[in-house]
């Protein structure tokens, strides 16, 4: 495999050698199911089993001790549109148009959204005999054409985009630190139909568990595809009733801990139904914590800065991989991965083909997850809409430009750039660019071979409402 992370699909060469439907039916079971859990905003410091000191993650932390840690996993930008359209797709942001330099996400007033010409990971699946549910946070496009329906999902529910949007009332901060369901006017959809609008938040986490339980159920005779993906610890925070009030941390704690419970559910549901064996559970996050909404944001723990960011807390997530029987307990993975990892992973496991005419910037996990090889990637690029603003190889991260996001003031760029070690210093305290000028070097031929490879598409994110 090249290192853009093209892939030899094995589904033909494997089950073009059936020849009896027997033998068919013992390869399509022997199909893992796939499951992703994607917290939104949530810090690399915000998990027990990842160190916070008051946050209680119980499920977490034994799904952790049951599979892996992954703890230089990133994701494929630091806020939420490119992430997703990372996550589902395998491809940098820049390449799809979804990205921007004017607008940092898709808003209710855009007019555009995941092109159509993208292959998502549920499409992928799906042609491969796969039931695919969406269940939460889409943020991928909300008109028609762009929801998860239009992109292989057989059901989705949940929200079309961040749970901020369409507010009613007051300032943002505001309405944010001290919110009330009817100051957000975000629908709630099942498939194309609004079915709740204001969604009602106080009760959203607990009812995307329930969804997801119940796709479980109905989908557990052929292989699936759960995306699960919440809408919190977004601002505005809204805890059901049986967690508000019960963390520590206040009401970022409550939030986490039913996102936990979430978590506990649909393990526990694997395990009843006797799935659990076939099943490939992946938590993490979107991007790092908006730290500016302070006690209501999260924690990056020991790295610095946060969503929105270059650097590390901006896109490196706290991340659990767990597959009993196949991923060993109380492992962590310290080799570096990424959200644009998960489609080509998924598609080694389920015998799938990969178009080849296509870039891709995802490595299979495969081996790494079973225990029985590397990790596959060495390179990670950081975009902030569409500029490249730092690069990593190995343990070395350059910075071209840097800017504290959600603050004033301009990106500042660094001519010589910064460099880290951020495998002896990932917080990033300690410029050691002047004793390494053949690690800048390098660096620097490494980006210019990758912008050789980069098409940009047309900004999707750019695109206006039409008007009825």
């Amino acid at each position: 495999m090249d290192r853009r992370g093209f892939l030899k699909g094995v589904g033909a060469s494997v089950l073009g050698a059936v020849v009896s439907p027997l033998a068919a039916a013992a390869a399509e079971e022997r199909r893992p199911n796939f499951v992703v859990i994607f917290a939104d905003d949530l810090g690399y410091g915000d998990l027990g089993c990842f160190g916070h000191p008051t946050l209680r993650t119980p499920h977490l932390d034994r799904m952790a001790a049951e599979g892996a840690k992954l703890t230089q996993f990133y994701s494929a930008a630091s806020v939420c549109t490119p992430s997703r359209a990372g996550l589902m797709t395998g491809r940098l942001p820049i390449r799809n148009g979804m990205c921007s330099d004017k607008r940092a996400v898709l808003f209710p007033d855009s007019g555009g959204g995941l092109p159509e010409s993208e292959l998502t990971i549920a499409r992928l699946l799906k042609s491969k005999g796969y039931a695919t549910a969406c269940v939460g946070k889409w943020h991928l496009g909300h008109l028609p054409q762009f929801l998860p329906t239009s992109h292989g999902f057989d059901y989705y529910y949940g929200i079309p985009y961040s749970n901020d949007m369409d507010r009613t009332a007051g300032a943002h901060r505001d309405a944010c630190i001290d919110p009330k369901v009817e100051y957000f006017n975000v629908p709630l959809m099942r498939n194309e139909e609004v079915i709740e609008r204001p969604a009602d938040q106080s009760t959203i986490t607990k009812r995307y568990a329930e969804e997801a339980v119940a796709f479980i159920k109905r989908a557990k005779d052929k292989p699936f595809f759960l995306y699960l993906a919440h809408s919190m610890p977004h601002v505005p925070l809204f805890a059901s009733e049986d967690f508000a009030d019960t963390s520590l941390r206040g009401i970022y704690g409550d939030v986490i801990t039913e996102i936990d419970w979430s978590v506990g559910r649909v393990l526990d549901t694997l395990r009843a139904e006797g799935l659990a064996e076939n099943t490939l559970v992946i938590f993490t996050s979107d991007n790092g914590p908006w730290l500016v909404f302070k006690e209501h944001g999260g924690s990056s723990g020991l790295l610095r800065d946060g969503k929105g960011s270059t650097w590390e807390g901006g896109m490196r997530e706290p991340t659990i991989a767990w597959w009993p029987g196949t991923i060993k307990g109380q492992t962590v993975i310290t080799d570096m991965a990424s959200t644009l990892d998960v489609l080509p992973t998924f598609a080694e496991l389920a015998g799938a083909d990969v178009p080849k005419a296509r870039v891709y910037d995802g490595w299979s996990m495969a081996d790494v997850l079973k225990g029985k090889g590397r990790g596959r990637r060495n390179v990670m690029y950081y975009y902030r809409g569409t500029q490249l603003r730092a690069i990593r190889k190995g343990p070395w991260k350059m910075h071209l430009y840097t800017k504290t996001e959600y603050v004033a003031g301009k990106v500042e760029k660094h001519e010589p750039p910064l460099l880290f070690n951020v495998e002896r210093d990932p917080s990033e305290k300690y410029d050691v660019a002047a004793a390494h000028a053949d690690v800048i070097a390098d660096l620097k031929k490494e980006i210019a071979a990758h912008e050789a490879t980069v098409e940009r598409g047309p900004s999707q994110l750019e695109i206006p409402l039409k008007k009825a």
